[in-house]
């Protein structure tokens, strides 16, 4: 079983900043992180950043010069560096990654973490 483990939410005044952390841990052949997603009270889940296994990556148009995604592969972490905070930027967010059990494995399964909480007080 895969498990992802988001960190690094909090509290924050508009304009800071705010590193998250995603972990994946488990058995697994293959990792590929997908992105950082949120989900705002009363609204549907979002994608925030993306990256591809080439590591290219890709922004919400609300986010892009704010918001970082990068990834260590060594560790079996994605990161998402958020600067100039908004209290719009306000919401759980979640990282999202597709992994293969085994080298055979014809089809990739879907993880999410739990989530970690981000609010920008204005």
């Amino acid at each position: 079983q895969v498990r992802l483990v988001e960190s690094g939410g909090g509290l924050v005044q508009a304009g800071g900043s705010l590193r998250l952390s995603c972990v994946a841990s488990g058995r697994f052949f293959r990792l590929n992180f997908k992105g950082w997603y949120r989900q705002a009270p009363g609204k549907p889940r979002e994608l925030v950043a993306g990256i591809t296994s080439s590591g290219d990556t890709n922004y919400a148009d609300s986010v892009k010069g704010r918001f970082t995604i990068s990834r260590d592969n060594a560790k079996n972490t994605v990161y998402l560096q958020m600067n100039s905070l908004k209290p719009e930027d306000t919401a759980v967010y979640y990282c999202n990654a597709e992994t293969y059990a085994s080298r055979f494995s014809s089809s990739a399964t879907e993880n999410w973490g739990q989530g970690t909480q981000v609010t920008v007080s204005s």
